[in-house]
């Protein structure tokens, strides 16, 4: 039995194949147009993106894991947080609908949008000041990644400060999203759980009403671009292993709202077409001024093979859908079931007074998130074994405390034996 695609894809089952004799040459028949298959995946709608709260009904709390159960998983999916959250990605991604880069002009930002900029400024010249360390050959994590995460933390309440964050309550409960956003220190890895960790730090900048839905905009094209682009940075420099990985058959070992984001950048475009991320002329000249193809072009030059089909194939596969709408509506029903829908994902969020926990979810008991996410790895101390065994099975399943060479890492250090112009390995076709 066939199961749905999230783009709507179906297969040809095999029973529908007639043999031919041996010998016998098969008489040609046209091909018969199949019916239409019903869309039985609709395409989720943007909800109602809630007023944000009144600053005097606020008391804030620093963030912790409340997600430690198939059972709390459930509450946090019938919660209001859980539709919070889809209204603000979803609007996030309308506010984008056909608009390149190129169309937000730089001096009109708010003064919230520039101080944002200026943070992840700031954030990159600490990454300059922490030199990766030799890596030997190694496609694992760098361990200096740890002092660059540090020095962030050091300076993140000092950068709230600068966006307008009084309350020193807020700006711990703001720091903790901030700080994760750049990947866990202790595993020395990256992917789609911390990217949500900077929505929601956005998302908590909007539940403060330092930016508004006006700001929506660029906070997609300018802000989320500029840490895409920070990140990438990162990743090369430190190695980072994927969080969760997959493999080739995933969306992408680091990244998925990109791909949100910029469908719906892409959704009428008069000629650029879902096939045209096989062009390299296309993405070339377009790159930077949609997200989609922008993190097409980071796939394709950090892998050691070339082609889509190689080390993308569902990339590949969804480019054969017949408009950006098709892949916008899938984007949309993946992250709402691979991401929120996700119990290995969602057991890492983290839950304040601005992203509030569902009523009768479990709390975290180990005081620090760490101690968790080491219980994994095999890391924790005595103290913290009997706190966290209970809560053991719920790690990131099968590679959970597996170490997971970078997919960067691979390229970078190809590049470094064989020099900056070696041509890729391409596989035998």
């Amino acid at each position: 039995m066939l199961q749905s695609h999230p783009f709507g894809h179906h297969q040809v089952p095999v029973s529908a194949i007639t043999p031919v004799p041996m010998g016998q040459i098969p008489k040609l028949q046209p091909r018969r147009r199949r019916a239409a298959q019903p869309n039985t995946l609709p395409r989720p709608e943007t909800p109602s993106l809630p007023a944000p709260p009144a600053r005097s009904s606020l008391s804030f709390t620093k963030p912790s894991r409340r997600i430690l159960s198939p059972k709390d998983h459930e509450l946090f999916l019938a919660s209001p947080t859980h539709g919070l959250i889809v209204a603000f990605v979803f609007s996030l991604s309308d506010s984008v609908q056909d608009t390149p880069c190129s169309a937000i002009n730089q001096s009109h930002l708010s003064s919230s949008i520039q101080t944002i900029l200026e943070t992840l400024d700031h954030v990159e010249e600490l990454l300059k000041r922490s030199p990766p360390s030799e890596q030997g050959g190694s496609r694992f994590g760098n361990k200096a990644f740890r002092i660059f995460i540090d020095s962030v933390e050091t300076k993140a309440s000092e950068w709230h400060i600068e966006l307008g964050v009084d309350d020193s309550a807020a700006r711990d409960e703001l720091s903790t999203y901030f700080i994760q956003s750049f990947g866990n220190r202790e595993r020395i890895d990256y992917g789609s759980g911390h990217e949500l960790n900077f929505i929601t730090w956005l998302l908590c900048l909007y539940q403060l009403r330092i930016v508004a839905h006006s700001d929506f905009a660029s906070l997609v094209l300018c802000v989320f671009k500029r840490y895409l682009e920070l990140m990438r940075e990162v990743q090369l420099s430190y190695y980072l292993e994927p969080a969760g990985s997959h493999g080739v058959w995933g969306l992408d070992d680091y990244q998925f709202l990109p791909f949100l984001f910029g469908a719906s950048q892409l959704l009428r475009h008069p000629y650029i077409t879902p096939l045209s991320i096989h062009q390299e002329l296309t993405i070339e000249e377009f790159g930077p001024d949609y997200l989609y193809l922008g993190q097409v072009a980071f796939v394709n030059n950090t892998k050691t093979v070339k082609g889509l089909r190689w080390h993308s194939p569902l990339l590949d596969d969804i480019s054969t859908a017949k408009s950006w709408y098709k892949i916008e509506s899938g984007m949309r029903r993946m992250f709402v079931a691979e991401v929120l829908g996700k119990l290995p994902v969602m057991q890492h969020f983290l839950f304040g007074s601005l992203v509030p926990a569902a009523d009768r979810t479990t709390k975290d008991r180990v005081l620090s998130i760490c101690a968790v996410e080491n219980a994994a790895s095999g890391e924790q101390s005595a103290d913290h074994l009997d706190m966290t065994k209970e809560h053991h099975h719920m790690g990131w399943g099968d590679c959970c405390g597996i170490k997971v060479p970078s997919s960067v890492a691979a390229v970078q250090e190809l590049r470094k034996r064989e020099g900056s112009g070696a041509l890729r390995r391409i596989p035998f076709d």
